[in-house]
């Protein structure tokens, strides 16, 4: 990232969508379960309407001098357990290859902790798998905790 050049976020709109899929299949655990290919199957379009639809959840994009160079999907769930906290989960974080280890990712994560301070959620959670052992010093040096234990079934 250059001198003078700003990042910023903003919700993700139906044209970013190709490219999202293309930074959420920039990796090899990606690349094993997207289909970045025109056109894109109809699939991510009616997720993106989902998505759209509900209040609950957004998905945000980085620009950077007009360009999305980063993205992440924020889910906020309602919750009666911590009497009654709500949380928000992140997923799908991703940042442009040619732009990893210059800050973008952080200000990303911090940007959606403000987001979620800002709707009163009490803790955000998110998931990386397991053999992502950047993710895990990426997170880890932002003040994440390793406190559960995450299970997965594919239905």
């Amino acid at each position: 990232m250059g001198n003078g050049s700003t990042i910023t976020f903003r919700p993700a709109r139906r044209q970013d969508v190709a490219r999202i899929v293309e930074l959420l299949a920039d990796d090899p655990l990606g690349a094993g379960r997207e289909r970045f290919e025109d056109p894109l199957p109809a699939s991510y379009d009616a997720a993106f309407d989902r998505i759209e639809a509900s209040d609950g959840n957004s998905l945000t994009v980085a620009e950077l001098d007009g360009a999305v160079v980063g993205c992440l999907q924020m889910t906020f769930i309602p919750g009666l357990s911590n009497q009654g906290a709500d949380l928000a989960l992140i997923e799908g974080v991703r940042v442009a290859a040619a732009l990893r280890g210059q800050g973008l990712g952080q200000q990303l994560i911090e940007w959606a902790l403000e987001t979620a301070r800002a709707r009163g959620c009490q803790a955000v959670e998110l998931f990386t798998h397991k053999t992502r052992a950047d993710a895990h010093r990426f997170y880890d040096r932002l003040g994440f905790d390793q406190s559960h234990v995450g299970y997965r079934i594919k239905l």
